[in-house]
């Protein structure tokens, strides 16, 4: 008889977090609502493109969520949005004018003009 070692390989993320983007979600824990327990990415249908990204708090897991430990605070990828997301970073960029995060998303095949919505 031949025993068999199974090794399970970690899978990568969905989403890359630059550090940039995971210092915005430690401060955005900072200041979150004391029931907060993470800040969670979603895309929900909405823009002229059809998809867009939205970031929020998050009071309670969802069983298909995916969860990334950040070092300031746990990070939430929308269990139905995992799919348009596979591959992505997610910065965090600000400038004079504008603070935002910013997303490289290689499934999105085009944006809207606006640059608010997306489709795969």
């Amino acid at each position: 008889m031949t025993d068999t070692v199974t090794t399970l390989r970690q899978r990568p993320a969905a989403v890359t977090l630059t550090p940039a983007a995971e210092a915005r979600v430690a401060d955005l824990m900072a200041k979150a609502p004391t029931d907060a327990i993470g800040v969670k990415l979603s895309t929900p249908r909405r823009g002229c493109s059809g998809l867009a990204y939205s970031v929020d708090y998050v009071i309670e897991e969802t069983a298909f969520d995916e969860k990334i430990e950040t070092p300031g605070g746990t990070f939430y990828i929308d269990g139905a949005s995992v799919l348009y997301l596979i591959g992505s970073t997610m910065d965090w960029v600000e400038d004079d004018f504008t603070a935002g995060f910013v997303f490289e998303n290689p499934n999105a095949k085009g944006a809207c003009g606006c640059g608010e919505s997306f489709m795969v």
